[in-house]
């Protein structure tokens, strides 16, 4: 069934997560600490939660996580600028991160942190690192089309053949951050004419996971979502992905995009060093080792920790070469404007 095309908030509009107790995800925000460390967060919350609880452990110090997505956390910090409480910002897609960034309110990253990561996993500038990875996949019911049916590229699912034949969440930062990859690495006009593509061609749904549902019971053949929603669903009964499979497009397609969540201290940050330890952690082999075992399925990148063994080494994925703090989200948020999937 197909879902009228919503016109999504544009990210550039004031947010209106509020930073007192009822602020989105707080845990008895009114009485924090001063000393807490306010951690802006975009990642999973449950994943968070078990990076916030092992530092605390570890250290001492208290983390109060403000939980909201990724376009919206991001624009709350521009707006709040220097005023802002935040010390710490955790995204699970590189776009906004590029867009704070850009408004100069990051401070370096320790260099000791860095040297964690390896250079395709983090920012040319050293203004933030990244903390984990997913890769862009083809979800695709077999019963529905064969294997060698499957577009070889991204790209071709702009053809009219692929009419009312694959899903997405267009509204979501996770599906933005894949028309990202494809601003980047194939231009502006590229990137129009493909969303002019997918405007006429793709049934919308509201998230990935949704998407995988749709494929799984029939509704359409392929869909693009993140690798890992299928192998969490594989891991537990397989109720929404029993009759699905899995394709990766490699050679460097931007269907293959494998992308970036990042970490940052901000420079107004009121516990800088903190701050930097707790990034310091999530990029540690304890912190990545917490994301590697945990629920999440997504791609540790740093300090050497292994994924789990279900999922294909991601070095084998073959993905574009992005550095991820070229990103840009504020304009493909008006390139998908314009062809009416926002």
């Amino acid at each position: 069934m197909r879902h009228p095309l919503r016109r999504a908030i544009v990210p550039a509009v004031a947010v209106t997560l509020l930073l007192s107790g009822c602020a989105a995800g707080g845990s008895g925000d009114a009485a924090v600490d001063e000393d807490a460390l306010v951690v802006y967060n975009a990642q999973h919350e449950e994943l968070t939660q078990e990076w916030a609880d092992a530092f605390t452990e570890e250290t001492g110090i208290e983390v109060v996580l403000r939980n909201g997505d990724d376009s919206e956390l991001g624009n709350q910090l521009v707006q709040e600028g220097a005023a802002s409480k935040a010390d710490v910002f955790l995204t699970e897609n590189s776009p906004a991160m590029s867009l704070v960034e850009e408004a100069g309110l990051f401070a370096p990253v320790d260099e000791s942190t860095l040297a964690l990561v390896p250079e395709q996993y983090r920012p040319a500038s050293g203004a933030w690192t990244g903390i984990a990875a997913r890769s862009t996949v083809l979800v695709y019911n077999p019963e529905l089309i064969s294997e060698a049916e499957l577009p070889t590229s991204l790209m071709d699912l702009q053809k009219p053949e692929w009419k009312d034949r694959w899903g997405a969440a267009p509204a979501k930062a996770d599906f933005q951050a894949i028309v990202s990859a494809v601003l980047e690495t194939q231009g502006e006009d590229a990137t129009r004419a493909w969303l002019e593509g997918m405007a006429e061609n793709a049934v919308e749904y509201r998230n990935n996971i949704v998407t995988m549902k749709a494929v799984n019971a029939g509704e359409v053949p392929v869909g693009i979502i993140y690798h890992y929603y299928w192998y969490r669903d594989q891991d537990a009964a397989a109720e929404d992905s029993g009759d699905t499979k899995l394709h990766y497009f490699g050679n460097q397609d931007p269907g293959a995009f494998v992308s970036v969540s990042g970490g940052g201290v901000l420079k107004n940050a009121k516990h800088p060093d903190e701050a930097q330890q707790f990034l310091a952690f999530l990029a540690g082999e304890e912190g990545q080792r917490i994301l590697g075992e945990g629920y999440s399925f997504e791609y540790p990148v740093a300090s050497g920790v292994r994924a789990k063994a279900e999922l294909p080494p991601l070095d084998t994925l073959d993905a574009p070469a992005i550095d991820p703090s070229s990103l840009n989200g504020p304009k493909v948020i008006e390139l998908m404007t314009e062809a009416g999937l926002l």
